[in-house]
């Protein structure tokens, strides 16, 4: 079969398409023929080494000190299930499936667990809509309803709300009902105001430290806002949860809003702690409540993933 794939860590130049082994499924996994994949953050963080501050070290322990140890990057896929192992019941040869299986997507073939966040992919969505879903939207999903425990009509700063899981969040605060401030460049106001932002602030021209409003939760899926800038535009019990921070900013004096977060084979576990008081949910259950949930909602709502196609790589057979 071909693969994208990489055996040094670096530019985009150390990927290299060319032929590789076709996985063969054991007794409980699938074999899917990749009708599209995606290209994610987390795909240029291992192909580049870019861990963030600390964790460096930690990031080239887990997946390679001097080499990359997994060759195929590609975590999200959307495809036909081409073969099936013995044990596997609930899928079937040419069913059409979507979701995370963690690497190798790059791929015309990978291998996924029966019970793994793979689902079937909706009617209302083509292969190429169905791959750019699970990267943004189900870290959308799990963030803002589970951990974050959004409520109706909560006030909600959504900080990067043009890129890959931004477009998302604002999406599903809508479907949740709440009152969603958007911030990206100005470029992008159209197209975030068009997937249902209430407010949109330019960060290049607004300070958002001087935003003359409090907001129950702040999503910085950037990293644009500091720690210690949070407070001044969060309500008192509001929550702040970042997708990117350093160790410093976790463990510094005095910071009240913190989130761990490890992200590794499709299971998201954290922690937020928002005032004086830590929450630790129930992490196993709400993955797999939410998995299925994406799927739900992009069929209902139909989550529009066509804004984000810079962020998709299509994957062809013969490509």
């Amino acid at each position: 079969m071909k693969a994208i794939t990489y055996d040094r860590y670096g530019p985009p130049e150390v990927l290299k398409l060319e032929e590789a082994p076709k996985p063969e499924p054991k007794s409980d996994e699938m074999l899917i023929e990749v009708r599209a994949t995606a290209v994610t953050t987390a795909d240029w963080r291992l192909r580049a080494s870019e861990f963030p501050g600390a964790m460096w070290p930690i990031g080239r322990l887990m997946f390679g000190i001097f080499n990359p140890r997994n060759k195929i990057l590609g975590a999200d896929v959307a495809g036909e299930v081409a073969a099936v192992g013995p044990d596997v019941s609930s899928f079937q040869v040419g069913d059409a499936v979507f979701g995370h299986i963690g690497k190798g997507g790059h791929a015309e073939f990978v291998i996924a667990k029966e019970g793994g966040a793979i689902v079937p992919k909706p009617d209302g969505l083509t292969y190429q809509e169905a791959a750019a879903v699970p990267f943004g939207a189900l870290c959308s999903l799990v963030f803002l309803r589970d951990f974050a425990k959004l409520n109706k009509e909560q006030r909600v700063l959504i900080i990067g709300a043009s890129g890959n899981v931004g477009v998302y969040a604002i999406q599903i605060a809508k479907i949740l009902d709440c009152h969603v401030t958007a911030v990206a460049s100005g470029k992008n106001s159209e197209l975030v105001q068009s997937l249902g932002a209430d407010q949109f602030v330019d960060y290049q021209k607004t300070e958002l430290t001087k935003l003359n409003e409090k907001f129950d939760l702040i999503f910085d899926t950037y990293g644009l806002l500091a720690f210690a800038d949070a407070g001044e535009i969060l309500i008192e019990s509001g929550t702040f949860v970042p997708l990117n921070f350093g160790i410093g900013s976790v463990f510094g004096p005095g910071e009240r809003w913190h989130c761990s977060i490890s992200i590794r084979e499709g299971c998201i576990m954290g922690q937020i702690l928002h005032g004086s008081a830590a929450t630790t949910p129930a992490v196993p259950a709400a993955i797999q409540r939410s998995k299925a949930s994406v799927a739900e909602l992009a069929a209902q709502y139909h989550l529009n993933p066509k804004t984000v196609p810079l962020l998709m790589l299509m994957t062809q057979a013969g490509v």
